[in-house]
């Protein structure tokens, strides 16, 4: 009787709402992870190093000045983009802008000197370093900036195009060969045999690859090549003032050289015309 009157006056579970109740279930909340981000260093940010300047054109003089202040007859100046205005510049060792309109005081000006076709700057003369690479109108004009990635890269592409060009010249067959080598060193290939073809070859596509890739990828210097060759075995001539070509057996003329054009690039020319396909196809013939 009692297990019964307790399990009357138990009370039951309350009941879970849901969303047929008309009540709304709220989700927890998580808040997202935060991540910050560092700033990424960008290209054009200044670094603080040591840095080394040198002459071109392979220039080494004992000693060597650039203008380092600014004068009437060798003028100094920087158009800055976000002013819209020129500024003056020079270098003043006691300073820490190349900016004359920045320097305070004083300035103790001094002279800028490559010796033996070079300057190096430590990374605590940041004025000279930022005048000579940022400011200085003579920039990969007269001086360039050393850069060990931008030479290694440099190396590289001029490595790459050598072996191409090793590469193209190993498959190139002798008369392209000599097509090439005519344009180079002239008529002397007419008397020289395969081997020295060859190997001529070899030291043009090594010492100059990208002067040889230009010469093989163009389709006139073969065409060059069987002018030369057909005026050599008098299939057609060329008159003494070189403009005008004609039938060596007939003197029948074939063309009048244009002003100012090299005749045998005017005669490669007019070989991809229709009447000078004909022409050509017939001086092939007479070479074979």
């Amino acid at each position: 009787m009692e297990q019964k009157k307790t399990a009357a006056t138990k009370k039951p579970a309350a009941k879970q709402p849901t969303p047929k109740d008309g009540v709304t279930i709220q989700e927890p909340v998580i808040a997202p992870k935060v991540i910050t981000e560092q700033p990424k260093k960008t290209n054009n940010e200044w670094e603080i190093k040591d840095r080394s300047y040198y002459l071109l054109n392979g220039k080494s003089p004992l000693s060597y000045s650039i203008p380092s202040r600014h004068t009437r007859r060798k003028p100094l100046l920087y158009f800055d983009e976000a002013a819209g205005e020129q500024k003056e510049i020079r270098y003043a060792s006691n300073q820490k802008s190349p900016f004359v309109d920045e320097q305070v005081g004083e300035a103790t000006l001094a002279h800028i000197i490559f010796e033996n076709g070079a300057l190096s700057v430590p990374r605590q003369n940041q004025a000279l370093q930022k005048l000579l690479s940022l400011y200085h109108p003579m920039k990969n004009k007269v001086y360039a900036e050393f850069d060990p990635v931008g030479e290694a890269n440099d190396e590289l592409d001029f490595m790459e195009i050598e072996f191409e060009a090793m590469a193209a010249a190993k498959q190139m067959d002798i008369e392209m060969a000599e097509a090439i080598l005519r344009a180079e060193i002239g008529s002397k290939v007419s008397t020289m045999s395969s081997s020295e073809l060859k190997r001529d070859l070899f030291i043009f596509a090594k010492k100059n690859p990208i002067l040889f890739m230009d010469l093989a990828n163009d389709e006139n210097v073969h065409l060059r090549n069987v002018a030369v060759k057909a005026t050599e075995a008098g299939i057609i001539k060329l008159s003494a003032d070189q403009r005008t070509f004609t039938w060596g057996s007939s003197d029948r003329k074939l063309i009048t050289v244009p002003f100012d054009e090299h005749p045998y690039s005017a005669m490669a020319s007019f070989f991809k015309t229709d009447e000078g396909m004909e022409v050509f196809s017939n001086i092939e013939k007479k070479l074979s």
